[in-house]
């Protein structure tokens, strides 16, 4: 029966990966893999979590099973940061549970909205490769629309279009901000118009936040998600703490969702266990109660708040520089950089270039152009700006 599966192809970001791997030249740039790095090119272990998970050892008694909702006292320390405080109404419409990182939780928002009636997942294009290829392996036709314009900002009323033409049941796949892979996100006018267009047409939205913290502040990059949940009578929002708090590999995420009524929380979170323990049956559990120890603790949520700024302000430089840089570099329009967000920006380079980047200057990127902005140093972003300006003068 095996022999009749055919070979995928190999992922691109993997086989790029192995090439930057076996490449011995020492000023080698990897501006491929999507990971946070430091100025010395570390991604690091945060001193916020190295401590939470120092008094986890020291206090966890048992690694039994959670349950399929996980840590639920996790999900509930995230949601102020996530939702805000202060609003009852849409507090007591919103629950929640653990997911193995965001991945799971987008997962686990298209199956739910598919188990709900949904057929089409309308999303911006370009978009996270995984959204697409999760929508179809869950059976969910996913319709494009253009997210950014050509001159680097977002193409809003291209979104507004899709989301007056969509029909009943369609539901709408928004980036909550640090827009992967352009970096290019919804200001606080166009978040307002989104809002309005979803609650008039009455499109269920799906949020997935999985920056939080590393574009423009902790308040600002939720904003979007609070004036969309403040107008419509439902959504699933899917959130990762694999970036915003280093996990990665532990695969930290949650997934919440607001109901017109919460009295009907319980229906929907029962569809939601039941889609979990078919998918995963139990999420992890170290990372989240790492995680959960942070937000509990005053001094610690001190020293992860300022980890992430030291973050942000370091993505910022970054970007300011390639920012500054433009002119320098043949047509390249490097200049939106600087009001864009996150760790992922697209540059207008073709395929050839993108390979004489990597034949010539040993600068890995992916072929669609998407780099990684803390893949760049104080050290080797002179060396990247002359390259691009070698390759597209």
């Amino acid at each position: 029966m095996l022999d009749r599966l055919e070979a995928q192809s190999p992922d691109a970001l993997l086989a790029l990966i192995k090439l930057y791997a076996s490449d011995e030249r020492v000023d080698k740039i990897d501006l491929g893999v999507g990971v946070y790095r430091t100025d010395e090119g570390a991604t690091p272990v945060f001193t916020s979590i190295k401590q939470a998970e120092q008094r986890l050892i020291e206090e966890q008694n048992s690694k039994s099973y959670l349950g399929p909702e996980g840590d639920t006292a996790f999900v509930s320390e995230l949601m102020p940061y996530i939702f805000g405080t202060g609003n009852d109404d849409i507090g007591g419409r919103i629950g929640g549970m653990q997911t193995p990182g965001g991945t799971g939780a987008v997962r686990l928002a298209a199956a739910l909205a598919k188990q709900a009636g949904a057929a089409r997942v309308h999303l911006g294009s370009p978009s996270w490769p995984n959204h697409v290829q999760i929508l179809r392996d869950i059976g969910l036709e996913a319709v494009l629309f253009d997210h950014a314009n050509e001159d680097g900002s977002a193409n809003v009323d291209a979104l507004i279009a899709a989301i007056e033409g969509a029909s009943e049941g369609d539901v709408v796949l928004l980036h909550a901000c640090c827009h992967n892979p352009t970096g290019v996100d919804y200001s606080a006018d166009e978040w307002a118009r989104i809002a309005e267009a979803l609650a008039t047409h009455g499109i269920l939205p799906i949020i997935d936040s999985a920056y939080h913290g590393l574009g423009a502040g902790m308040e600002e990059d939720v904003a979007g998600i609070r004036t969309v949940l403040a107008a419509v009578p439902e959504a699933l929002v899917a959130y990762s703490c694999d970036k915003n708090f280093g996990m990665y590999r532990d695969r930290v995420g949650a997934f919440y969702v607001m109901a017109r009524d919460g009295g009907q929380l319980d229906a929907i979170m029962s569809n939601a266990n039941a889609l979990a323990r078919a998918n995963w049956s139990m999420p992890p559990d170290h990372g989240g109660a790492a995680v959960r120890i942070i937000l509990q603790d005053d001094a610690l949520v001190a020293d992860w708040q300022n980890e992430i700024e030291t973050m942000r302000a370091r993505l910022r430089k970054m970007r300011e520089a390639l920012a500054d840089a433009d002119g320098r570099v043949g047509g390249l329009n490097l200049a939106p950089l600087a009001d864009q967000n996150g760790l992922f920006a697209i540059l207008k380079l073709d395929k050839d270039q993108i390979a004489l980047m990597r034949s010539k200057h040993a600068v890995y990127m992916a072929g669609s152009g998407r780099i990684n902005i803390a893949g760049l140093t104080s050290g080797n972003i002179e060396k990247f700006i002359d390259a691009l300006a070698d390759v597209a003068g």
